[in-house]
């Protein structure tokens, strides 16, 4: 089982960054793929970032590469989403969320952080 807490998101402006962290319970993190994911209001959920443990790149949606970087720390148990150059449509609530590298399905996800980036 593993248990992920989100943090790090607040109010900022466009143009600012903001850097999101996902604590993950378990000893087994080293193995999972993490991705973050993200919902504005009254839309579906949304792929942002994943990156797995082997090859330690990013795979990012086109709405944010190139201005969102994912990366892990794997002796904190920690994934990082580093956002630069935020925009108003990056507003939402973004989710870290764990799955098997076997798997290709999410089973783990966190509470959610909020992000809003004013104009």
């Amino acid at each position: 089982q593993v248990t992920l807490v989100e943090s790090g998101g607040g109010l900022v402006q466009a143009g600012s960054s903001l850097r999101l962290s996902c604590a993950a319970s378990g000893r087994t993190f080293r193995t999972y793929v993490m991705g973050w994911f993200r919902q504005a209001p009254g839309k579906e959920r949304e792929f942002v970032a994943a990156i797995n443990s082997i090859v330690r790149d990013g795979d990012y949606a086109d709405s944010v590469k190139g201005r969102f970087t994912i990366s892990r720390d794997n002796a904190k148990n920690t994934v990082y989403l580093q956002m630069n150059s935020l925009k108003p449509e990056d507003t939402a609530v973004y989710y870290c969320a764990a799955r098997a590298g076997d798997s290709a399905r999410y089973d783990h996800w966190g509470q959610g952080t909020q992000v809003t980036v004013s104009s």
